[in-house]
């Protein structure tokens, strides 16, 4: 995730705080000030504010030790405004392992609310909800507004928001009696629901809420599209999803050649030959800022981009497609024993997946056409 860093290593997982997260630690600091006329008020407000996050990295912290335990490794915690998201490679697919690790992360929040409940009767101070105290309050009143605050965000963590932990939950429930693309989808749905009713709540109420609607209907849609890659691409190979159809470029043709290409066909990548070797890729980005730089004769060789993967055709397209993520060219050449076979994009591979979610649609319909049948 960009504009963040690390801070912390805990267990083998890297925690990591995103720019906004002290942001808004300035802004709180700011509010507390202005409503109490001190500098301790501020500072009760950053030290609860960073105590109720230490208890959302714990919180994150059991989604990623009971992902372990299942063979899915955490890549990091990051903070960020609206909370930590523990970013796991992913989610098994298994519905009794994922509603495990999406139930680890509130049960660590009970946990600390109870630890704290406890501490607060041992020591014999109240626990009842008190509104925000300054550092002049009680002395109970930082813990025991800290465990109504956990409490709070377990139950809200519960809604069935998915991707949130609710919505994972009911993900997981509905797996079991139904496949996993399907259980997505209506899980995604009830998230968007949800995702409207904050972020209605939070223009009327609490803005907050609002990024945290943004957050819930994004990341719905993109774990929907993520289920549906897989679920589509699964056990496909590379040479059943690549184009074929390739125009190539040698090394010292020039950019004008390469724009006649682009104004005659779809393509919009293409892969530079030289003695029949694949030497680089040319892709639009570079065929546009060659253009800027050097004009229209200059070779192609010097706007190519040479640092580029490759595929080969019998292997999965899931796996060639994992590969792009580190490679600053997304068009992969397909060889074949050196030989440029086709060229794979994730445009291609994302009309395939298309193609294949409206075929699913039209067998469902058929068959449910077919059961209402007298």
């Amino acid at each position: 995730m960009k504009w963040s860093w690390k801070i912390a290593r805990i267990s083998g997982i890297e925690l990591r705080v995103h720019a906004t997260f002290l942001i808004l630690l300035v802004w709180l600091a700011l509010i507390y000030y202005q409503e109490t006329g001190t500098v301790a008020g501020a500072a009760y407000g950053v030290l609860f504010t960073l105590a109720l996050f230490c208890s959302v990295v714990l919180h994150e912290l059991g989604h990623a030790l009971m992902g372990r335990r299942f063979g899915v490794p955490t890549r990091d915690i990051t903070l960020l405004p609206i909370g930590g998201v523990a970013r796991l490679d992913h989610m098994p697919e298994q519905p009794q392992q994922e509603l495990r690790i999406a139930l680890a992360g509130p049960a660590i929040t009970v946990g600390i609310a109870a630890a704290i409940y406890i501490l607060l009767r041992v020591v014999g101070l109240p626990v009842a909800l008190v509104e925000q105290a300054t550092a002049h309050g009680d002395r109970g009143a930082f813990l025991a507004q800290l465990m109504w605050v956990n409490i709070g965000l377990a139950v809200f963590n519960l809604l069935p928001a998915f991707p949130m932990d609710g919505g994972r939950v009911l993900r997981a429930g509905l797996a079991l009696r139904m496949d996993h693309l399907r259980a997505t989808e209506i899980a995604a749905r009830v998230g968007k629901w949800f995702a409207l009713l904050f972020g209605i709540i939070g223009l009327l109420f609490n803005p907050f809420l609002v990024l945290i609607a943004l957050f819930v209907w994004l990341a719905a849609a993109s774990e929907t599209g993520a289920t549906q890659m897989h679920t589509f691409l699964g056990g496909v190979n590379v040479e059943r999803v690549m184009i074929r159809d390739v125009r190539t470029l040698a090394s010292g043709d020039t950019l004008d050649a390469a724009l006649d290409h682009v104004l005659q066909g779809f393509q919009h990548d293409f892969p530079v030959l030289e003695d029949g070797k694949v030497v680089g890729v040319l892709t639009r980005a570079g065929l546009l800022a060659g253009l800027a730089r050097h004009g229209r004769d200059a070779p192609v060789a010097g706007s190519m981009e040479a640092s580029f993967r490759t595929a080969e055709p019998g292997e999965l397209v899931e796996n060639a497609i994992a590969r792009l993520g580190g490679s600053p060219c997304h068009t992969l050449p397909v060889l074949s024993n050196g030989q440029l076979r086709g060229v794979l994009t994730l445009d291609n591979v994302g009309e395939f997946v298309m193609i294949e979610a409206a075929l699913r649609s039209l067998s469902s319909h058929k068959t449910t056409a077919g059961k209402l049948q007298p």
